[in-house]
């Protein structure tokens, strides 16, 4: 598998650094360096990608800004000098964090993390993917069928698996749970929850309702939120 991918930095020299790793991951296939960020939102409207390296702090718009506003939702990698947005990326659902100055060994991790989350995306899509779950829980496996999922939640490092009967906790972000259910099946409505879509009974302007739960609707998720009821 190989991906597609650009890089977005206002400074020369840091895009030279990820240019020079970028040669030595076999599976990368860079498509363009950007140092005007508008330039890559104009190019990525024409040729999306399947994932982009950026720039947190920018001139005129900064990279977690640039990210709510991307196309197509491709994978994110942050390449900064500065580590006090760690969170808020992660909360954003990026990639991973790579603090300059990063050495190859760490970008070539950060590379396999991204290929590893779209294989587990093609895999949930194809029309013989399983109907259900394997979900790691401590020093166990849980085997949760794709029909009784209700909803997931994230708490910190973690994410619920919440069916009528049970709550799996596992050590997941929310971009990796995604990726192991199909995107028709489930959506990600908040920041904090991901909703199957044949249980959500109704919606109001502001929450959706999962049983007996009320899902808040995130800001940033209601474009998908208005497909959910379709």
């Amino acid at each position: 598998m190989r991906l597609t991918a650009i890089a977005i930095d206002d400074e020369q020299v840091a895009l030279s650094v990820i240019r020079t790793h970028a040669q030595q991951v076999e599976f990368l296939d860079m498509q363009g360096y950007f140092t005007d960020p508008f330039a890559a939102l104009a190019y990525l409207e024409k040729e999306p990608v399947d994932l982009i390296f950026l720039d947190i702090k920018m001139p005129d718009i900064s990279g977690l800004e640039l990210m709510t506003t991307l196309p197509g939702g491709p994978l994110v990698i942050f390449t900064t000098a500065y580590s006090e947005h760690a969170v808020q990326s992660f909360e954003l659902d990026a990639v991973d964090y790579l603090l300059k100055p990063f050495s190859e060994e760490r970008f070539l991790k950060a590379c396999n993390k991204a290929k590893g989350l779209l294989e587990m995306m093609e895999k949930s899509a194809r029309a013989d993917a399983p109907n259900y779950v394997m979900v790691k829980s401590g020093y166990e496996q849980y085997k949760i069928l794709l029909r009784d999922i209700l909803y997931l939640e994230s708490a910190g490092n973690y994410i619920s698996f919440v069916t009528k009967e049970k709550k799996v906790l596992s050590r997941l972000s929310m971009q990796e749970a995604l990726a192991l259910l199909p995107q028709a099946l489930f959506t990600r409505v908040h920041r904090s929850f991901i909703v199957a879509n044949e249980k959500v009974t109704r919606a109001d302007r502001s929450s959706l309702y999962v049983g007996e739960l009320v899902v808040p609707i995130g800001a940033a998720y209601a474009e998908a939120v208005s497909q959910v009821l379709k």
